[in-house]
C-alpha cells in the first residue's frame, strides 16, 4: 500500500508539470502518512541530515564554478585552441564542438553548463559552414553529456555519496569512459561529415597562431591539471578540489581575461545560486524518498524479482541498462542516482560487480538521458542556445543516442575501461 502511494503519487505530481524536488517530497510526506511508526519529524530530520555533507559541498562549488567560467572566456579560449588544431580538417568544426565539450567538461563538472558555454559559440559558427542547424545543435547537446561523465563530474560526487565509495575512485574511472565516449562521438562526426559533405576552415592555422592560441589559454588549460591533480596526488580532497576551481576561475574571469566585471559578479552568483538551490532541494526530497523505500524493503524486493527472472549476468546488466536509460529520459539525474542507487547496487553486487564499474555505468547512462527525449535536459539547452525547434533537435539526436550506446555497452562488459586507473593508482 505505501509503495503503491509513494511511487503512484510522484509518477502523478510528475505527469501534472510538478517539478522534481517537490514532487519528491510530497510523495514522501503522503507515504510516512501512512505509516503509524512515522512523522512528519522523520521527513525533517532526514531532509536537514542529508544536506549536513562535507562531500555535498563540492556539488555547490561546482555548480557555482561552471556558470563562472562559461561566462568568464574560458570556454572560447578553449574553443579557440581547438580550432586552430583541427578546424581545417573535414568535419573540422564538429571535432573542434566535441574536443572542447571534453576540455570544458573536465572543468565545469556539468552536462548543461557545458552545453550553454560550447553551443553559444559553435552552434553559429557550424551553420555559417554550412552545417545543418538541427545537426550541430544534437551534436553540441550529446558532446556536453561528457561533461558529467569525465572527471570532476557533480553525479559522481552524488552517487559517491549515496553508494558509500570514494569520490576520488569515481573520478579516476571516469577518466577512460570519458574519453572513449568522446572518441566514439568523433568517429561518428567524422562519417557524418563525409558523407554529408562539410568541409573544414579554408585556411590550415600556422604554428605561430596555434602557439598564440595556447599561449593566451594556457591557464585555462591549467585548471583540469590543478584540480585533478591535486586530488590524486593527495594534495586536496575532491571537495576541496572545487574551491580551488571556483577560486581559480573567479581570478581568471575578473582579473586576467577580464570579461566579467566586478559589478556584474553578484548577478552571476544569484544565477548560480539559484541553480544550486534546485540541485540542494532534489537532493535533500530524494534522500528522505530512499530512506521511505528502505524502510519498505522495496530494494531488496525489487531485487528478488530480478534475480529470479534470470540468473544470467549479461542479460541482468542489459535489462538495467535499458531501465536506466528508460528512466533517464524522464527522471532529474540526482533524483535517479538516489534513488536508484539502492535499489540496483545490491543486484549488481550479487554478481560481483565492483561498485566504482556500477557508478560509471550508471553515470553514462544518464548522460544519454541528458538527449533523449521526452526530457533532454542537453536537447532543451541545445535547442534555447541554438535557436532551434526541439522537435527537429529529437530527430537529429538518434544518431549520436545509437553512438553513445555503443560505447556504454563497451563500459558495462570491459570493466576494465573503469576500474584499470583506480586499480593501478
Amino acid at each position: 500500500m505505501t509503495s503503491a502511494i509513494l511511487f503512484g503519487s510522484f509518477i502523478t505530481l510528475l505527469l501534472i508539470g510538478v517539478p522534481i524536488g517537490i514532487a519528491l517530497g510530497s510523495a514522501s510526506l503522503l507515504a510516512i502518512m501512512t505509516l503509524p511508526f512515522l512523522n512528519f519529524e522523520f521527513f525533517t530530520q532526514g531532509l536537514v541530515a542529508s544536506l549536513d555533507s562535507f562531500p555535498l559541498l563540492a556539488v555547490i562549488l561546482f555548480t557555482i564554478a561552471g556558470n563562472l567560467m562559461s561566462q568568464g572566456g574560458i570556454s572560447n579560449r578553449l574553443l579557440q585552441v581547438a580550432q586552430t588544431f583541427f578546424g581545417h580538417f573535414t568535419g573540422g568544426l564538429g571535432i573542434v564542438t566535441i574536443v572542447a565539450c571534453i576540455f570544458f567538461g573536465a572543468i565545469s563538472g556539468t552536462g548543461s553548463a557545458t552545453v550553454a558555454a560550447i553551443g553559444l559559440s559553435m552552434i553559429p559558427a557550424m551553420v555559417k559552414q554550412g552545417y545543418d542547424r538541427a545537426y550541430a545543435g544534437s551534436m553540441v547537446a550529446a558532446a556536453g553529456g561528457i561533461g558529467v561523465i569525465i572527471p570532476p563530474s557533480v553525479v559522481m560526487i552524488v552517487y559517491a555519496i549515496v553508494a558509500g565509495v570514494s569520490v576520488s575512485d569515481m573520478f579516476m574511472a571516469g577518466i577512460l569512459p570519458g574519453l572513449l565516449v568522446g572518441i566514439i562521438l568523433l568517429l561518428y562526426s567524422l562519417i557524418q561529415a563525409h558523407r554529408r559533405g562539410y568541409s573544414g576552415l579554408p585556411e590550415k592555422s600556422s604554428w605561430g597562431q596555434r602557439w598564440q592560441a595556447l599561449n593566451q589559454a594556457k591557464a585555462a588549460l591549467l585548471l583540469p591539471l590543478i584540480v585533478l591533480g591535486g586530488i590524486y596526488s593527495g594534495l586536496f580532497t575532491p571537495t576541496e578540489s572545487a574551491a580551488v576551481a571556483l577560486i581559480y576561475g573567479l581570478v581568471l574571469s575578473l582579473f586576467v581575461y577580464k570579461e566579467i566585471s566586478l559589478i556584474r559578479l553578484p548577478k552571476l552568483l544569484l544565477e548560480s545560486s539559484l541553480l544550486v538551490a534546485t540541485v540542494m532541494v532534489i537532493v535533500g526530497a530524494s534522500v528522505a524518498f530512499g530512506r521511505i523505500l528502505t524502510i519498505e524493503h522495496i530494494p531488496s524486493q525489487i531485487s528478488q524479482f530480478i534475480l529470479s527472472l534470470t540468473d544470467n549476468k549479461i542479460l541482468v546488466l542489459l535489462a538495467i541498462n535499458l531501465l536506466l536509460l528508460i528512466v533517464g529520459t524522464f527522471l532529474e539525474t540526482l533524483a535517479a542516482v538516489v534513488i536508484l542507487t539502492p535499489i540496483l547496487l545490491p543486484v549488481v553486487m550479487s554478481f560481483g560487480m565492483n561498485p566504482v564499474h556500477f557508478g560509471i555505468v550508471l553515470v553514462v547512462n544518464l548522460a544519454i538521458g541528458f538527449i533523449t527525449p521526452p526530457l533532454g535536459a542537453n536537447l532543451f539547452m541545445a535547442a534555447q542556445v541554438g535557436n532551434i525547434p526541439f522537435s527537429e533537435l529529437s530527430k537529429a539526436i538518434m544518431g549520436w543516442v545509437l553512438a553513445m550506446i555503443f560505447a556504454l555497452l563497451l563500459i558495462t562488459f570491459i570493466p576494465e575501461i573503469s576500474l584499470f586507473l583506480p586499480s593501478t593508482l
